[in-house]
């Protein structure tokens, strides 16, 4: 599918996949990314919605690092296990050195 014919989500989905395993980015990065700054929520929305779609929502999380989201994933801790299989640690729901994993989709592509 061409980039000017997917939508909003789709292409928050498309970002997403290119997280690279055992890093992390926030819903703002992937807006700004967009060029749609102001619009953190939206991705949000979409990482809900991305479920069944072999996207990694997990390492997507908010800017201060913390697991926002994690109760829109199956069983208690599924999101913060996930992470901690991809070497991430997470302490009280917050990912613990957050600039050693954090990716930045408008500085790495």
């Amino acid at each position: 599918m061409k980039p000017e014919t997917l939508n909003f989500f789709d292409k928050v989905y498309e970002v997403a996949k290119l997280i690279p395993f055992g890093r992390v980015t926030s819903y703002g990065a992937i807006a700004n990314y967009l060029g749609a700054k102001r619009s953190a929520r939206m991705v949000g929305y979409a990482m809900n919605g991305s479920h069944g779609k072999d996207v990694p929502a997990h390492r997507v999380v908010n800017r201060k690092g913390l697991l926002t989201g994690k109760h829109h994933f199956d069983g208690t801790n599924l999101m913060q296990q996930l992470l901690e299989s991809e070497g991430i640690v997470v302490i009280e729901n917050q990912i613990q050195d957050l600039d050693k994993v954090y990716w930045d989709p408008s500085k790495e592509l």
